[in-house]
């Protein structure tokens, strides 16, 4: 398919003996069970620690750290997970998503984070699996168009709610919308107050379309891991809700996402 591609030759490898520059994998310390997060002090409170994923695991260790990212590998009811932390957004998440599928044996990978909430009956404190999400990011149409759909594996949206249930974690399954804006494009006011007519249809419009929350990465999982061949899932926590008024809350709901996310792999690998 790129075989008469003039360019490809001279596109540069960021890597070293095998190694890519920008996350440090190596194949042998990679697991197949992969969880990408964010490290986000928003997800931080009410139980959850900063490195509240990495202590879920039995046996973690640290197998690379770059300026980026870091990796640790552990076990998870005895099935081996590496956690990959790094920066927010589509763009970063796209880095890590094809160093893993380019570097490891990666199969499933799944974002555990948190989200705001924009569906009415969804609660702070609640848990989101993305069913789908609204590619309302740039990256991912840098590698299909916009048509294509941004959808969970069926198997690991099922894992999790079977981890839901099993915990009593209070949730929802439905469609998530992945953003870039932190701001204008959220319908959150630039400085100044700046804010466009059409920002301020955002939030209506996507409540009404039945979308249950919004973060920055869901998309960029799902898409990749679908075109790409791997089994991809979401599942967030609910800080906040715009729509109901629920003020923020850091780390509400996060240790529950946590769980769900990491009981869904094992589930799968089991």
């Amino acid at each position: 398919m790129t075989a008469d591609y003039p360019y490809l030759a001279r596109m540069p490898k960021f890597e070293k003996d095998g190694i890519p520059s920008l996350t440090g994998f190596r194949r042998e310390s990679i697991a197949r069970s992969v969880v990408l997060a964010v490290r986000d002090p928003l997800v931080v409170g009410e139980g959850a620690g900063e490195d509240q994923i990495a202590s879920e695991l039995d046996d973690a260790k640290l197998v690379a750290r770059t300026g980026l990212f870091t990796t640790l590998t552990g076990t998870y009811r005895g099935v081996p997970i590496s956690v990959v932390l790094g920066g927010s957004g589509s763009p970063e998440a796209e880095l890590a998503l094809m160093d893993l599928f380019n570097y490891t044996d990666c199969d499933t990978v799944i974002r555990i984070g948190g989200c705001g909430g924009w569906g009415r009956n969804v609660r702070v404190g609640d848990v989101v699996i993305s069913s789908g999400a609204v590619r309302d990011e740039g990256m991912t149409k840098a590698h299909v168009k916009a048509e294509y759909p941004a959808v969970a594996d069926y198997r690991v949206v099922a894992a999790m709610v079977a981890e839901a249930e099993a915990l009593g974690a209070p949730h929802h399954v439905g469609v998530t919308r992945s953003g870039d804006s932190e701001y204008t494009g959220w319908g959150k006011p630039g400085p100044g107050g700046y804010l466009q007519e059409e920002h301020k249809q955002i939030i209506d419009y996507w409540h009404r379309a039945g979308i249950l929350n919004t973060d920055r990465e869901s998309a960029a999982v799902l898409t990749l891991a679908a075109l790409y061949g791997r089994r991809g899932g979401s599942v967030c926590s609910v800080g906040d809700n715009v729509v109901t008024g629920e003020d923020h809350r850091s780390g509400s709901g996060q240790n529950y996402a946590i769980r769900v996310g990491l009981g869904a792999l094992a589930r799968l690998a089991a």
